[in-house]
């Protein structure tokens, strides 16, 4: 079954290469108003950061020491800040200020795209956004979130400190199988994880003779209640009603698939009727009992087909296990990756964002912050949720490269991951598993006979970034995505844009409120956010506050999605460009 998850993954990224990339040509430019007045309030009032470092030169009493940083880390420091209701610790990259540049009065936070880490910013000494930018005198910070980069699960620093070690030799490993050719990625996501297809390849071709007489019937029992409970108890906080209907129904579905005959499959419905209605009741002792009941009923369904001298009933026993292992495993993903872009607006950012303020002590308690795609997002969504409440963002000023709160009007190619807004879709691809999808595509794109080229163009335009840092981008920078988050990320394709969680808050509906003054960058090439998307949110910014360009010229250089960042001409073109937008806006 997983393997099958990770062919639809597959299929709905392999659909971009019939896509040809779009040329637009627009630039925008507004006057930026007067500086805003200071600002220390938080997104989320209640966060609580327990920390720790590898600086060697921290003082502060809530930072644990930690004496290496992994390989994979070019930062100066790597710090860890932890949030309320989690066991996530979330990785921040730190880069001190340049004693020769000029003094900053704030730091400024770096916030990466969907499915991403902190290396798309730190490519190269030659070839660091990051490292530009704390030449400039910004003391300039990156957050992973959860589920990105070096960000991990654990409870002390020692497991973390294990923890981050162990994903850098991981990310350097997949690194290193890539560039030998070997498409071994993907086979190590599903390694264990046998399909329901491949369990049935296997089927009526022992003598009948010789099945195994041997019915364990109390631990197939066990199994299915265990199953069925796990859908109704442990999925309520993961899946709405409709959702858990969906899911159950397709477990449901494949042991039906098992009973051919006639007169097995009309038993099953009637006992599948009764399951799903005590799934969808609350859950007490007398529901359990009925659920085990019900197991066991189906139990001796399976066992009357074992003793059947169909054919196509050999063997029931051990595929309707295998079908059983398998669907808790997607089960285990679903809990497993149990966040969305909400996870990170309400408590990610906000937990990094007062960590770095205890850190820095900015007078005013302000940041500056510049996000890509999705990091550009989230700062679009803190200045209308800010702006809605009335409360202050505690931004001193934004940098966005393309990003959109709404992609509805524009060709944006990530449009064809709108199947995934589907429940059912979503469920049957609980996660995009984007790092191991690309690592395993990259021979592929970048050798003869090039025959996944098109997606270095959704990356990165013509010429536009030297082989090696690319081929360092595709395979070092993509990490695995819920369909959790990708669920609600594609409500930015819908009307009225972007949406939370509930359906119930429009993001871009309140961005004209805003006191904050947004830059806001797009690429010419761009096929994932194309400059009409980013003008789509920029125009609602009060015009005296926002400043729009788009950067490519009609004879080249032209700027793709990551060009913004890490291209060859960024460095001339487009770092002066915000450095000059935040200068502006510095001064305490």
């Amino acid at each position: 079954m997983i393997q099958s998850d990770v062919r639809s993954a597959v299929q709905i990224a392999s659909t971009f290469r019939h896509l040809r990339p779009i040329h637009h040509r627009f630039s925008i430019a507004r006057a930026v108003g007067n500086r805003l007045p200071p600002s220390s309030v938080r997104l989320a009032a209640a966060v609580r950061v327990r920390t720790f470092s590898t600086s060697e030169s921290e003082t502060h009493s809530t930072v644990e020491k930690s004496p290496t940083k992994p390989p994979i880390c070019t930062a100066d420091e790597l710090h860890y800040v932890s949030v309320n209701n989690s066991d996530w610790r979330l990785a921040l990259w730190r880069y001190h200020p340049s004693p020769q540049a000029p003094k900053r009065s704030h730091p400024l936070l770096l916030l990466s795209g969907v499915g991403t880490n902190a290396i798309g910013y730190d490519l190269s000494p030659g070839s660091s956004f990051a490292r530009y930018m704390c030449g400039e005198g910004f003391d300039t910070w990156i957050l992973e979130v959860r589920g990105a980069g070096l960000s991990a699960q654990g409870s002390n620093s020692k497991e973390i400190e294990q923890s981050s070690h162990f994903i850098s030799e991981q990310m350097q490993a997949a690194a290193e199988t890539a560039t030998d050719g070997i498409l071994s990625a993907v086979q190590q996501s599903t390694n264990g994880c046998s399909s329901l297809e491949d369990s049935e390849v296997a089927v009526a071709k022992e003598d009948p003779t010789g099945i195994a007489t041997a019915w364990d019937e109390s631990r197939l029992v066990t199994k299915l209640t265990e199953t069925f409970m796990r859908i109704s108890e442990k999925l309520s906080g993961f899946l709405n009603e409709g959702q858990s209907r969906i899911i159950s129904a397709k477990l449901f579905d494949q042991i039906s698939r098992l009973l051919e005959d006639a007169f097995l499959s009309e038993r099953f419905n009637e006992i599948r009727g009764k399951l799903i209605s005590l799934l969808e009741s609350r859950q007490n002792s007398a529901v359990a009992s009925q659920i085990r009941e019900l197991s066991q009923k189906l139990v001796n369904i399976i066992e009357e087909g074992q003793r059947s001298v169909s054919p196509q009933l050999f063997d029931l026993q051990e595929r309707l296990t295998t079908t059983i292992e398998d669907f808790q495993k997607q089960l285990d993903l679903i809990i497993k990756y149990d966040w969305d872009f909400d996870h990170y607006l309400e408590e990610d950012v906000p937990a990094a964002m007062e960590y770095i303020r205890a850190q820095t002590k900015p007078k005013d308690g302000r940041l500056l912050a510049i996000g890509h795609s999705m990091g550009g997002i989230l700062l679009y969504a803190i200045l209308s949720r800010c702006g809605s409440e009335g409360r202050e963002s505690g931004l001193a000023a934004v940098v966005t490269l393309a990003s959109s709160l709404d992609y509805s009007s524009s060709k944006s190619s990530l449009k064809l991951l709108l199947p995934l807004a589907d429940p059912a879709q979503a469920l049957n691809v609980p996660v995009v598993p984007l790092g191991a999808l690309l690592t395993a595509a990259y021979p592929l794109s970048s050798r003869s006979p090039y025959v996944l080229a098109w997606l270095n163009h959704l990356i990165s335009a013509e010429g536009m970034m030297h082989p090696e840092l690319l081929e360092k981008l595709v395979l070092n920078n993509f990490c695995t995505i819920p369909a959790k988050l990708l669920l609600q990320l594609t409500t930015a394709f819908k009307e009225h844009g972007l949406c939370n969680r509930n359906g119930t808050f429009f993001y871009k509906d309140h961005l004209p409120k805003t006191n904050v003054p947004v830059l806001a960058l797009a690429g010419d090439r761009d096929s994932i956010c194309p400059p009409e998307a980013v003008h789509e949110t920029a125009k609602l910014i009060p015009e005296d506050l926002v400043t729009c360009k788009v950067f490519g010229e009609a004879d080249g250089p032209h700027y793709a999605h990551y060009d913004l960042v890490g291209g060859r001409m960024a460095v001339d073109e487009i770092y002066p460009c915000i450095v000059e937008f935040l200068s502006r806006y510095d001064k305490t």
